[in-house]
């Protein structure tokens, strides 16, 4: 073997070991970071659960009775993607459910909520996860925005849905279109389709109620 050969073959070993070093490295961090990430990830999902349920109607860990939606529920729901049903629980009585659902129909897209609903068929409370609303003008319907109704300033539209008792579908409708749900004017595509899904998530869970409510 000459220099030239026995120079590249130490080569070859020091990327060798340097590869080995690094690769071990990268999976000492995913072992050490992913129950960090894996926690973090909980905490913010029950902050989002917490947003659309009322304090002292459960006492279960949540995310332990979630269940995943089948393909028949999501697609009632319109979801294109696996989702859960999490099902809350007072003294091991069903007290309410928390489920997403879509409105497919956004001035831009697909609006994802996040919807509670008590076992009396009360809607608790409706929190936008994702949209792709227009900044300043559809994207009202997100929690903490600003909106201009009959000439004044408004916040918190989404915040009109909480604590609605059952009610008709059609009801599920912003005032202009015969509904009782404020709005900005010309600027209404996003919250009809908003109230739409909600209203028909809410019909759902009435008339499915006992496969929702159903403790697995």
């Amino acid at each position: 073997m000459n220099i030239t050969q026995r120079s590249m073959q130490r080569a070859g070993l020091v990327l060798l070991l340097f590869s080995l070093l690094a690769g071990g490295l990268l999976a000492t961090t995913h072992l050490v970071t992913r129950p960090i990430i894996e926690a973090g990830e909980r905490e913010a999902l029950l902050a989002q659960i917490s947003q659309v349920l009322p304090k002292g109607i459960y006492d279960n860990d949540l995310l332990s009775a979630a269940r995943p939606l089948s393909a028949a529920e999501n697609t009632a729901l319109n979801n294109d993607h696996p989702t859960h049903r999490y099902l809350a629980t007072w003294q091991g009585k069903p007290s309410a459910v928390v489920m997403e659902a879509t409105a497919p129909d956004g001035y831009a897209g697909r609006i994802s909520l996040l919807i509670g609903i008590l076992a009396d068929g009360t809607v608790s409370g409706v929190r936008v996860l994702r949209h792709k609303e227009t900044p300043g003008l559809g994207d009202y319907i997100q929690l903490g925005k600003a909106y201009i109704s009959q000439g004044r300033r408004q916040t918190d539209w989404v915040r009109q849905l909480d604590s609605q008792p059952p009610q008709p579908v059609a009801t599920w409708a912003v005032r202009k279109a015969g509904g009782k749900f404020d709005y900005m004017a010309g600027a209404t595509i996003s919250p009809r389709a908003v109230l739409k899904a909600v209203g028909a998530a809410q019909q759902y869970a009435i008339t499915h109620r006992a496969a929702l409510f159903r403790a697995e």
